[in-house]
């Protein structure tokens, strides 16, 4: 149910930002592959402001998620150990909750379940609008000039060998 909810707020604000004729006032297309990542704010766990802009230089993953989405509990030790892995490198997550419960909803998810991720939130639905998230997760692979390479709709291992290759290619 609350899936759905997410979905059809996200629709909506879409529809807001569209005039009569359809074109965008004050949205941008949705992103897509080998497009500039367009910039959002988000603010962390104790509030600290980050925008997305100030990580070029950076490989970005960039998560969309929720504590009860059962595809990103699924995900979520991978993305531990790839954050882990990457630590000191020109590497960030961005993983980005979109809990109508907000931060006390995460913090207790963590918790309950001893995960814990570099967790932002999007408190006026701006960036989940501005990257038109349709359902969770949703995660965008962006690398160090802005630009984003791969959007990824449902979960991953994110630490396979796979992904972690292709990460580290991206930093070169």
């Amino acid at each position: 149910m609350k899936k759905l909810l997410l979905v059809l707020c996200c629709a909506l604000t879409l529809m807001a930002g569209c005039s009569k004729d359809g074109a965008q006032t004050g949205l941008s297309a949705k992103p897509a592959e080998k497009n500039p990542a367009p910039s959002i704010n988000v603010v962390s766990m104790d509030n600290t402001q980050l925008s997305l802009d100030s990580l070029k230089g950076k490989v970005v993953v960039l998560n969309f998620w929720a504590t009860w989405c059962p595809p990103c509990r699924e995900e979520i030790p991978s993305m531990m150990a790839l954050n882990k892995a990457m630590a000191g490198k020109p590497f960030q997550m961005v993983c980005v909750s979109v809990d109508e419960g907000g931060k006390q909803a995460v913090a207790e998810f963590f918790k309950n379940t001893g995960f814990s991720l570099p967790v932002y939130f999007d408190s006026t639905g701006q960036a989940t609008a501005i990257y038109g998230i349709t359902g969770v997760p949703e995660t965008f692979v962006i690398d160090k000039n802005g630009v984003i390479v791969k959007k990824v709709i449902g979960g991953l291992d994110w630490n396979s060998s796979e992904v972690v290759a292709f990460l580290e290619g991206l930093m070169k």
